[in-house]
């Protein structure tokens, strides 16, 4: 039964929010932001049609609040609500808030959302759709003498996993059988911390698996189609920073197999919307089921881009009951795509978050060029949320070209007031492991072990300087301009005497 949707409340922040206001707005709906007390002036606040106050800036209190956000809902009059990614929107407990209070969840329904965010049931629908799975198995926390024969059958090393949430917490790799029983204990109580579900389980440690994910879309009709693969491999502490798509290591062969497996499960799971497949390929292109991510995934806009396909509407689509338009044939991968998780972080310093005012933030353009961005100069980074400022995606006829496209727009960026991850990009475009293409997850620790990161090359070093230069020229005239001052600073005379001896020729 379809049911149009005029009006959507977006239960999230930044970037994302910033997105689906867009999509909002090209699709003539009207859009509803909500923010926290630290949240006030976002940017997605500014640009949506209407904006209400949820609570303080701790997420707890405000964007994780499931009455709040389901309050505002029905008394703006909205029809939907999109979760984004994060926060609720793999919360099974929300969707089904969200249904019995009338409003259409843009997502999976609450029973799918609740198997597959669980892994060991979802290890065991994947198991029943023919997917094949890594060694392991599930055991008794309290008897962990026959789960450690249970590894030692499996063998070493192995990865102990919480059985729901994700983000690499709760997640221990064990190397040796002294290890176990530590690492079982601290991942269940890092588990029980983070998601209030302690249980974990364990699988064969894979020493250096790519990780591939496969983009699926289902309607409510019992169709169901994947938009190729995307290449994650490029992570830090299990979270990802830079994907591609599509991968450089897949094959034709290889793509419609594990497509094809990405779209078996996606059926066996009565799977409505937009979600992701996620697998590890081993180097003998051996492949085993990971997870399903039940949401929007934050590279999305590499397969758009591949594709021509907007993920976001054709969501909007299917919440309202819509048959996709689109068959697996209609899917052509074009191209080649990179996208560049900009954070507030350190690279340097173990990737620590970096909080502050952005100073100044200017973004690249140009050909093949897109930004994904939910801040604007003066904008605040606080503390409470996940550090991403930006995505910068590029692309190109081919994976050079996208590259050599990614370097431009990262020498492009302009962003001051907080540490970033834009020089450790810039770093990873002129690695030859990774323009060769040969990936791993654990390629930043065998390529920079210790955090070794030469951030800024010879160019990279000038551009700087110039940088610093103009800003502080531009804090001079400034000053000069509120006081009134007619003459110049002898910094400023000195600085054009400079310039004028340099461009003369002058000796």
């Amino acid at each position: 039964m379809s049911r149009q949707i005029k009006k959507i409340l977006i239960a999230n922040r930044g970037e994302i929010a910033v997105r689906v206001i867009r999509a909002c707005r090209d699709q003539e709906i009207t859009s509803v932001a909500v923010f926290s007390e630290c949240d006030r002036s976002a940017y997605h606040v500014r640009i949506a049609d209407e904006a209400y106050y949820i609570g303080p800036s701790p997420s707890s209190e405000s964007y994780l609040v499931h009455e709040k956000i389901i309050e505002v809902a029905l008394s703006c009059g909205a029809d939907a609500i999109h979760p984004g990614y994060g926060f609720l929107a793999e919360n099974s407990v929300f969707a089904q808030k969200c249904v019995d209070a009338g409003l259409t969840f843009i997502g999976p329904k609450p029973e799918t959302i609740a198997l597959l965010g669980d892994k060991l049931q979802a290890r065991q629908v994947a198991i029943k759709a023919g997917l094949p799975v890594t060694p392991g198995f599930e055991f008794d926390i309290d008897n962990l003498e026959s789960a450690k024969r249970e590894a030692d059958k499996v063998g070493y090393p192995i990865l102990v996993k919480a059985a729901a949430g994700g983000g690499g917490k709760g997640m221990r790799v064990v190397h040796k059988p002294d290890e176990f029983a530590e690492a079982i204990t601290t991942a269940s109580r890092e588990a029980t911390s983070a998601f209030g579900d302690g249980r974990v389980y364990v699988e064969k440690y894979l020493v250096r698996p790519r990780h591939i994910e496969f983009q699926i879309l289902c309607d409510q009709h019992g169709n169901c189609l994947h938009l190729g693969e995307r290449e994650c491999s490029i992570q830090r502490r299990h979270q990802k920073v830079i994907e591609e798509c599509p991968s450089p290591m897949m094959t034709p062969e290889l793509r419609e197999t594990m497509g094809a497996a990405a779209v078996n499960i996606a059926r066996e799971s009565g799977y409505i919307g937009a979600g992701t497949v996620e697998f590890l390929v081993d180097e003998d292109h051996s492949f085993y089921f990971l997870e399903v991510n039940t949401r929007l995934q934050v590279e999305h806009p590499v397969t758009e881009l591949v594709t021509g396909i907007d993920l976001i509407k054709q969501q909007f689509h299917v919440a309202e009951g819509k048959r996709l338009s689109l068959t697996q044939d209609d899917i052509v991968l074009n191209g080649h795509a990179i996208e560049y998780r900009i954070y507030a972080e350190d690279p340097q310093a173990g990737f620590m978050p970096s909080t502050g005012t952005l100073k100044n933030y200017r973004i690249p353009a140009g050909p093949g060029v897109r930004v994904d961005s939910g801040v604007v100069i003066h904008s605040e980074i606080p503390i409470y949320y996940d550090p991403m400022i930006a995505k910068l995606s590029v692309w190109g006829q081919d994976r050079m070209e996208a590259i050599r496209r990614g370097r431009r727009a990262l020498e492009e960026y302009r962003l001051a007031g907080v540490t970033t991850t834009i020089g450790f990009h810039r770093v990873v475009m002129d690695n030859q492991t990774f323009i060769d293409g040969n990936l791993s997850t654990r390629f930043l620790e065998e390529e920079y072990p210790d955090n070794k990161y030469s951030l800024l090359n010879d160019s990279l070093k000038q551009k700087a300087a110039i940088a610093t230069a103009i800003d502080r020229f531009v804090k001079e005239r400034r000053i000069m301009t509120q006081q009134g001052k007619q003459g110049e600073s002898g910094w400023l005379r000195r600085h054009r005497a400079d310039t004028v001896k340099h461009f003369s020729g002058s000796k």
